[in-house]
């Protein structure tokens, strides 16, 4: 036999052997799939009463460190908004809950959660019910919306959430003043492959905001119902806002584990385009109090 030819049959016998491996570690993979989305626990929800809440940040100028210093003008001015009574997950959506949506919605997984899974699956030795309390990663604004509506829910409005995080009288972390740490917030992690460095969605006790709702800084970032307008807090109606009416992003709030100090603040403000897939964005959902 030719020597091309050998090397065509030693290609053609290495490219079978992949295909092989592929097609059993996919295999392998859906059946891990739907072992997390076995491992479904919804949050408790928790009622935020109607009332007045400090929205927002009030400028300093003569400390460019400091904590209370704003992080961008877009949280400008410091102002009060009226909110009527809504419900809010305690705990962010866990990646179990997001894939058994997905299931049952016949939605297929995206390939960077796929990859993540399978190499925390191969490499790490993750357990299916340890996966299935991380929280949710890589959905895109719209899937998160869509599994709230699925859940006869919605996601929770920019005032909502911020609210939700610091009560009515403007902490500047959900736990209040003091500056972030490991107890309090998973926070300034780096890992070069992504690999989310993240709690489960049940814990966060000791940095819970004053309403009891748990990771509102670090863990992941949480998509907002709103779109995110840079200038919104200079305009914002002072009851129920719900945003601007359109722009480039949707809101995304209270930093990751990847986050600065910063970004944990709980009037800090991002966005990122509706349909990104990021390791360091979640949800968590929210549902209105019927008016009695």
């Amino acid at each position: 036999m030719s020597s091309v030819g050998t090397a065509t049959t030693v290609i053609a016998a290495l490219w079978l052997l992949a295909a092989s491996a592929w097609a059993e570690s996919s295999s392998e993979l859906r059946t891990r799939l739907a072992g997390i989305a076995g491992h479904v626990t919804p949050s408790p929800t928790v009622t935020i009463a109607a009332g007045w809440f400090l929205m927002g940040s009030t400028r300093v100028d003569d400390d460019p460190y400091g904590l209370r210093t704003q992080y961008d003008d877009t949280e400008l001015p410091q102002h009060k908004v009226w909110l009527d009574a809504y419900e809010i997950d305690r705990d962010e959506v866990s990646l179990g809950e997001y894939l058994a949506f997905l299931r049952r919605d016949r939605r297929s997984v995206s390939d960077e959660l796929q990859r993540l899974i399978w190499h925390m699956i191969t490499v790490h030795a993750a357990t299916d019910d340890g996966l299935a309390r991380w929280p949710a990663l890589y959905v895109t604004w719209i899937e998160a919306a869509d599994f709230c509506h699925a859940a006869g829910k919605r996601l929770p409005t920019e005032a909502e959430w911020e609210k939700a995080a610091r009560g009515t009288k403007g902490n500047l972390f959900p736990w209040g003043a003091q500056a972030p740490s490991a107890e309090l917030a998973m926070f300034g992690q780096y890992h070069m492959h992504e690999i989310p460095l993240v709690q489960p969605v049940g814990s966060g006790e000791e940095g819970k905001s004053p309403y009891g709702v748990r990771h509102m800084a670090g863990n992941v970032a949480e998509w907002v119902q709103d779109w995110f307008g840079f200038d919104y807090y200079s305009v914002t109606p002072d009851r129920n806002p719900a945003g601007p009416a359109n722009s480039r992003y949707k809101g995304a709030r209270g930093g990751s584990w990847k986050s600065r100090p910063m970004m944990l603040r709980t009037a800090t403000r991002s966005g990122a385009p509706p349909d990104q897939r990021s390791p360091t964005i979640g949800f968590r959902c929210a549902k209105s109090v019927p008016k009695r």
